[in-house]
């Protein structure tokens, strides 16, 4: 299983970026999709995450400003992410819950870090 992000890049405070990520390999089930977010000499932070049956959870920094959705015929989970401000700044990683097979549990799989630059 493998997790592909992409969408990050460098705008200006108050603008937005969309962040995507999307699952291959041997994929039974994905559960839990999500994105985490880590700035230098910061601890990693929880973003937002959107449960199989479409419940998100935000972190309150973000709220009102992100949106995370997800596209189950794709095995991708998305970022709209507006009124960005310099401290939003960081590397964000997804994450997915998934069931590879039938018959095996479900475990967490990353993608690699998309940075993402706030700055005029």
């Amino acid at each position: 299983v493998q997790l592909q992000a992409s969408g990050g890049g460098l705008v200006q405070p108050g603008g937005s970026l969309r962040l995507s990520c999307a699952a291959s390999g041997s994929i039974f089930s994905i559960n839990a999709m999500g994105w985490y977010r880590q700035a230098p000499g910061n601890v990693r932070e929880l973003v937002a995450t959107i449960a199989g049956g479409d419940s998100t959870n935000y972190a309150d920094s973000v709220k009102g400003r992100f949106t995370i959705s997800r596209d189950n015929a794709k095995n991708a989970v998305y970022l709209e992410m507006s009124s960005l401000r310099p401290e939003d700044t960081a590397v964000y990683c997804c994450y997915a819950r998934i069931r590879p097979t039938s018959t095996m549990a479900a475990n967490n799989y990353w993608g690699q870090g998309t940075l993402v630059t706030v700055s005029s």
